[in-house]
């Protein structure tokens, strides 16, 4: 899964990020069809999408979308983009579908990604000044970290993710039990000894052990979820088996963008409940690298299940099939 935090269009002017590592070549981008290397599946056999949803993506494969390199006017290529089918639901998707939508080589798997995100961002997080690094730590802190007292209008549950050091796990349970062996609810006493002892996300380097987390019996924490709604606690999540992994965020397309040197553009299709009519049910959010732009975009799916794409959390891959260049009349849409 992954949390699409924002609809930005450009990248923010906060973080001053240094050179990342070399990424293909734009020169290759004609020779080179994903398509050849990847199955894919049609529009109209992709689950869980409405009929004026696969129409849209239908339209969109058959005329092609034109990317202009942004620095570079003599540079563009029309891609049609096909559905590069599931991947698990297990809050690696960002990283297991970027894999899939970049054509990475063996080399370059999931976890590869995660880690190169994470790396991107503690090199040039700590490379800002203190001004910078608060901004940073105030966005980090408004995701994981919120504060209770209001967001109301706008959300309906709120979340707060704590870091529990496996090691700790055991402690923590037998805390836990002192508080309800003195008549405390379970659920409260749980809630009391995770705030007390755990690590908040709540800045940039909480932010990195977070985004660290896939879920794997390596991680060195475990994610807690709080979850509450306006009246107070909802529920506590205690991932007892330390499965749940850290969702990627817009930190970390945008860390991952920098790293390869790639616009990453984030598809969204919505469906009827979003109110929108046919001709504007897919969206084209992009994210731009800090860095000099040295190679072709690539694109990742998310079905919206509302205007705010409330839901549509999990990302799949699109494959991007380079195809010769046509008049701007004939494409479906400039990048």
């Amino acid at each position: 899964m992954g949390k699409l935090i924002c609809n930005s269009t450009t990248s923010s002017p906060v973080i001053a990020w240094r050179d990342p590592v070399v990424a293909p070549s734009l020169d290759t981008v004609k020779a080179v069809d994903l398509a050849e290397q990847t199955t894919t599946t049609a529009w109209e056999n992709v689950s869980g999408l409405e009929d004026q949803q696969k129409r849209h993506l239908q339209r969109l494969h058959a005329k092609g979308v034109l990317w202009k390199h942004p620095g570079d006017s003599s540079t563009s290529v029309v891609f049609r983009l096909s559905h590069g089918g599931d991947v698990e639901a297990d809050g690696n998707c960002l990283f297991t579908a970027s894999e899939k939508a970049m054509g990475s080589p063996p080399s370059i798997d999931p976890r590869y990604l995660r880690r190169s995100t994470v790396k991107r961002f503690q090199e040039d997080f700590g490379s800002l000044s203190v001004e910078e690094r608060g901004s940073i730590d105030a966005a980090i802190k408004h995701l994981y970290s919120p504060d209770l007292k209001s967001g109301w209008g706008i959300h309906v549950v709120q979340e707060v993710k704590l870091l529990a050091k496996k090691g700790d796990r055991e402690s923590l349970d037998l805390a836990i039990e002192e508080l309800v062996q003195l008549g405390m609810q379970r659920e409260l006493a749980a809630e009391s000894i995770y705030k007390e002892r755990c690590m908040a996300v709540d800045d940039g380097p909480s932010w990195a052990k977070y985004m660290s987390i896939s879920g794997s019996p390596d991680d060195e924490y475990d994610i807690i979820t709080l979850q509450y709604t306006e009246e107070g606690l909802l529920t506590v999540d205690e991932n007892r088996e330390g499965h749940a992994a850290a969702f990627g965020d817009d930190i970390a397309i945008e860390c991952l963008a920098t790293e390869f040197k790639r616009e990453i553009y984030v598809v969204q299709a919505h469906g009827s409940d979003a109110m929108v009519d046919e001709e504007n049910c897919v969206f084209f959010l992009p994210h731009r690298p800090r860095s000099e732009i040295r190679a072709p975009p690539f694109f990742l799916f998310m079905k919206g299940t509302g205007w705010c794409g409330a839901g549509g959390d999990h990302y799949e891959p699109l494959i991007a099939h380079p195809s010769p260049i046509v008049s701007l009349e004939k494409v479906a849409l400039v990048l």
